[in-house]
């Protein structure tokens, strides 16, 4: 079965997400109303997800006791919300103004979302890809978010509310995703899966890099990839490729850089730091005699990736069929390797690429999956403002 965490590049048009200085987008803490509606005994049974539930979405909602250490009586009961009730195409989704607001767990923090990322794994969930793994329906979608935090549980280490956190927020992609994702006014999320939004990134880029750029590092490690070392990136000016090659770079110290993009695409991917741009339109990289010692296939060759990689070495498949020595990984979600990522990233190092279609606002979720699921998105499809 093909990852589901991968994407496919194809020949578009690529910009980098750089505020014009004419129309800065402002990036302001919302302000959330004080105001608590009134419930009567008769109201407790919550429409959740428009579907009449006589329940909260999360499991143990109405029966775990109280986990925070922290609260504030300015956050809501309820809050808007994309959800779907079942599975399918784009239309399942439906945008609710009544969705519950998590409760927290002691290890967890309620974040007030800013912005959120769309990856293929969102859509391939709600096609019911791994559905045998899913959390159970309704659905409230979406892995990557930067936001800021408003309340903290009792045993919350380190973050505080005010902070300007982003992260993955599912630990195990594919094994029992949250309920509650990222694409509504507040989420929760364990402490571990955070980190302090780099200080040079606004909240559209920084929502946009989570497990992008995971699954970039994580991938690298796994294959073993070091200083002094080469790799060939396939696909390297997508959401994926376009991070191994500037960590491959910058923080893993490669000798040599090769990477595939269609031909308006080269000069972008020479930018990002590669040292030989292949034009996969006019010809094949299994031909180079030069082989390396790792190959990273984010688009879904491995059969042909096999015969570029030197004896011995590794080649990381995201999607498609796996031919020795290839491999495939799921992420895992880790604040501790965002942490050790931001100084790249607060250096201006390592940068994010977001779609230059987007942001993409609230109200058009449904439109940024439609274009997501095209795949010709370059670089991530981000979600912005949320309210």
């Amino acid at each position: 079965m093909d990852a589901l965490l991968s994407s496919t590049t194809f020949p578009l048009k690529r910009t980098l997400y750089s505020p014009s200085s004419d129309q800065p987008p402002q990036f302001i803490r919302t302000k959330i109303s004080t105001i608590r509606p009134k419930k009567s005994s008769q109201c407790m049974q919550k429409r959740v997800f428009g579907h009449n539930l006589a329940l909260r979405i999360s499991a143990n909602a109405q029966s775990a006791p109280s986990a925070e250490a922290s609260t504030s009586s300015s956050i809501p009961s309820e809050m808007k919300g994309w959800s779907y009730g079942e599975y399918g195409g784009v239309d399942v989704l439906k945008f609710e103004s009544n969705v519950a607001v998590p409760q927290l767990k002691e290890d967890q923090v309620l974040i007030k979302v800013v912005a959120a990322a769309l990856n293929p794994v969102d859509f391939k969930r709600r096609l019911g890809k791994f559905q045998a793994t899913d959390s159970p329906l309704p659905t409230v979608p979406g892995y990557d978010v930067a936001g800021v935090v408003v309340k903290v549980g009792s045993q919350v280490k380190d973050l505080k509310e005010g902070d300007e956190v982003y992260g993955d927020i599912n630990e195990k992609a594919l094994d029992g995703p949250r309920q509650f994702g990222s694409l509504a006014e507040y989420t929760a999320v364990e402490e571990k899966l955070l980190a302090l939004k780099p200080k040079n990134l606004d909240f559209v880029q920084a929502a946009g890099l989570p497990l992008a750029i995971e699954t970039a590092y994580e991938g690298l490690e796994r294959a073993g990839f070091s200083a002094g070392k080469s790799i060939l990136v396939l696909g390297g000016a997508g959401g994926v490729g376009s991070l191994v090659i500037q960590l491959a770079k910058h923080v893993f110290g490669a000798s040599k850089i090769a990477a595939t993009a269609s031909t308006p695409k080269l000069d972008f991917i020479k930018s990002l730091g590669v040292d030989l741009a292949i034009d996969y339109t006019k010809e094949n990289f299994e031909d180079l005699p030069e082989k390396f010692d790792v190959v990273y296939d984010s688009v879904g060759q491995c059969d042909r990736a096999v015969k570029a990689v030197k004896e011995g070495g590794s080649v990381v498949v995201l999607t498609g069929a796996v031919t020795p020595p290839g491999f495939r990984f799921v992420v895992t979600s880790d604040g501790e390797m965002l942490k050790k990522l931001n100084p790249f990233l607060e250096s201006g190092k390592v940068k994010p690429l977001v779609d230059p279609k987007g942001p993409f606002p609230f109200d058009k979720v449904k439109e940024a999956f439609s274009y997501l699921e095209t795949g010709r998105a370059t670089g991530k499809v981000v979600i912005y403002p949320i309210p």
